[in-house]
């Protein structure tokens, strides 16, 4: 698996682009229209939310650039030295920083001139600071035009690099120009690296894949290395030298023997001891290529001392091959892979954590515990079984569900019936009705078996009520044939009911609470105990439970006694319609009357330092709203997407700013 993938870096567009990118996007996203006609909130609203939308446009896509180039300090050693080779560390490190600058910069002009529209006490002021603010911002933006050119390029180049995995298993091929190494991977990899007949073909990394015992292999052809100084290394011998320092892997140099390539053996050699530190704690095999143009018998003897000689280190192999005839090339692979995996078990036996691992595993072995001959243990009941059927017995076959299924119509019509697998202490009780329980009690055990005879004899009454009152409105026509004396007593009476009525209503529209039953043995002691835990002031109620105390002790009879009935005055009977008007008029006034010993916005709070801090809670809230210049919580305008001005009609000549 690939650790860094650098193609998804995103595009870096130079100053000019990227200004016109974020002010387009900010006259496409934020209203367009203002009058001078608005309130000053209004505006100042306008041009801060421009402002503010502005500069976190800048910091998102300043901030997309510095997340996604890769941090030196913490990608692989082999990236970060390669990095350093191609593109110089300090320019690198110089560019982002200036990236970096250029985000805090707008930022804070963003913050700065925010603070200076909230003041702003015309709409040419407020226009003039968003004018000044997004110029300054774009200024910004113009000064590391250079930085964002130079990352761009890097973007391009680390785009085109290869995939190289630094923990997985890598062969790598290095040696002198034109030995053939390109050729070999072409040969037992996917790669098509381009060959050609003079030197330094291959200026830089190239990557091929390769398998072997079930096992994906990666295979890393190296640019040419001369024999000089470290310091006279070109950029092109530098990746070579970085991949063998950071890479562990199976090292195979080459050596052309039959010196086509235009450098003479002793001069392979004296690279191959030049570089050697490069090769340690790494399995290493060298290849003496091109046998098809010379073998190795036929070199002279100084040419054979001088291979010889890189034989010195006990782990180095020689190996011959050719590319052309392909002799040997299999060979080369299964080595050099054989010696990586031989390489790779030696080291993780010789760290620290094998040892941990050891000591956790256990290979238990059984041990015969005693002589003793223990049979085969069969259940009475599948014995009894088996004996019914050796004496002849027809047993009853046992139905499955299958059977079942079958019988009562197949799949799709036959229903399993699950409750007869219910595990109850009593088989009855499998099909009892489920109970359907409301507010903790069952439903079934209020159900009246004699509901249906009930229902009858209610209708009947029903019936028996309504010839009744047909009987009497009967008799109410006939009020007209009534003398003076028999009229009065039926309007007495007629009056009387009324009053019965408006009393009802009255007594059953007070404001008094229905309370629980479990609440018959509260006394208002208790109730001023509990009030005064939580710290409300109980001094008033006590006060009104006393004069109420004096009256009849009904709670919520006194307005209407003092309304109905005074000292001196007649009974009930001789009220007339201006009393029964006066107790519907107190009735309506009694659901809109509050108490106004304490302010609205302060009645529901325990003391006053509740009240200020939940005061300083809803400030905290709008200031969310403010900072996002939303007119209010319930602001949640969309903005048109294609703005009428910006997508109709054309432009005069000069005409080309739209913003």
């Amino acid at each position: 698996m690939v650790l860094y993938n650098f193609k998804t870096i995103c595009k870096v567009p130079p100053a000019k682009d990227f200004i016109d990118v974020v002010l387009s996007k900010t006259q496409r996203k934020t209203p367009t229209v203002v009058h001078k006609g608005y309130k000053i909130s209004r505006i100042r609203s306008f041009y801060m939310r421009k402002v503010k939308f502005t500069q976190d446009n800048y910091n998102e896509k300043l901030t997309q650039i510095l997340d996604e180039f890769p941090k030196l300090d913490d990608i692989h050693p082999f990236y970060a030295d390669l990095i350093n080779v191609l593109y110089s560390r300090d320019h690198y490190k110089l560019a982002l920083g200036q990236v970096n600058t250029a985000r805090q910069l707008v930022d804070n002009i963003g913050k700065d001139y925010l603070k200076m529209l909230k003041f702003g006490d015309s709409l040419y002021r407020c226009k003039e600071l968003k004018r000044a603010a997004l110029g300054r911002m774009c200024t910004v933006m113009k000064k590391i035009n250079a930085s964002l050119g130079y990352l761009e390029e890097v973007r391009q180049h680390l785009s085109r690099l290869p995939s190289i995995d630094p923990n997985t298993r890598t062969l790598m091929i290095t040696g002198y120009p034109n030995v053939g190494k390109s050729s070999f991977i072409n040969k037992i990899s996917r790669a098509n690296v381009q060959v050609e007949p003079y030197a330094f073909t291959t200026k830089s990394l190239f990557v091929g894949h390769t398998d072997y015992k079930y096992m994906r292999w990666q295979v890393i052809d190296t640019p040419g290395i001369l024999d000089h100084a470290l310091e006279e290394r070109n950029t092109i011998e530098m990746q070579a030298i970085t991949a063998l320092a950071h890479l562990h892997s199976t090292v195979l140099y080459f050596i052309d023997i039959s010196e086509t390539c235009g450098y003479s053996i002793r001069q392979q050699v004296e690279l191959y001891h030049s570089i050697k530190p490069l090769f340690a704690n790494k399995p290493l095999l060298v290849v003496c290529n091109k046998i098809d143009l010379k073998k190795i018998e036929e070199l002279d003897g100084e040419d054979r001392e001088l291979i010889e000689s890189v034989r010195a280190d006990k782990d180095t192999q020689i190996v011959p091959m050719s590319n052309i005839s392909e002799a040997g090339v299999i060979n080369v692979k299964q080595k050099a892979c054989d010696m990586l995996l031989t390489h790779r078990v030696e080291r993780k036996l010789r760290s620290k954590r094998i040892n941990d691992v050891i000591n956790r595993i256990h290979v238990a072995q059984p041990m015969k515990r005693d002589d003793k001959v223990r049979g085969t243990s069969i259940p009475t009941t599948v014995q009894a079984e088996k004996q019914k059927t050796k004496n002849g017995e027809v047993l009853a076959k046992r139905k499955t569900e299958k059977d079942l299924e079958e019988e009562q119509g197949g799949a799709g019509i036959y229903n399993i019936d699950l409750k007869k697998f219910y595990t109850l202490k009593h088989d009855e009780w499998k099909y009892d009705i489920i109970p359907e329980i409301m507010d903790g009690k069952n439903i079934a055990d209020f159900v009246d078996p004699d509901i249906e005879r009930k229902l009858m004899e209610l209708e009947k009454e029903e019936d028996e009520l309504i010839i009744k009152s047909e009987e009497a409105k009967a008799m109410e026509d006939d009020v007209d044939e009534l003398d003076e004396e028999q009229q009065a007593l039926v309007n007495k009476i007629r009056k009387k009911r009324k009053l019965i009525i408006a009393k009802r209503i009255l007594a059953s529209s007070n404001n008094k609470p229905v309370l629980p039953r479990t609440a018959n043995g509260a006394s208002i002691e208790l109730a001023d105990e509990k009030l005064s835990e939580i710290g409300l002031d109980t001094t008033k109620l006590k006060e009104r439970a006393a004069a109420q105390g004096k009256n009849s002790g009904a709670r919520g009879r006194k307005r209407t006694r003092s309304v109905t009935r005074k000292e001196g005055e007649e009974d009930d009977e001789d009220m007339d319609e201006s009393t029964m008007s006066t107790l519907e008029r107190s009735r309506s006034q009694s659901k809109n009357r509050r108490d106004v010993s304490r302010p609205r916005d302060a009645s529901s709070y325990r003391n006053p330092s509740q009240q200020r801090e939940a005061n300083k809670m809803a400030k905290k809230v709008q200031k969310k709203l403010q900072r996002n210049c939303k007119v209010g919580e319930a602001d949640r305008h969309v903005f048109d997407e294609k703005p009428k001005h910006l997508f109709s009609g054309k432009r005069g000549i000069g005409k080309t700013d739209r913003r």
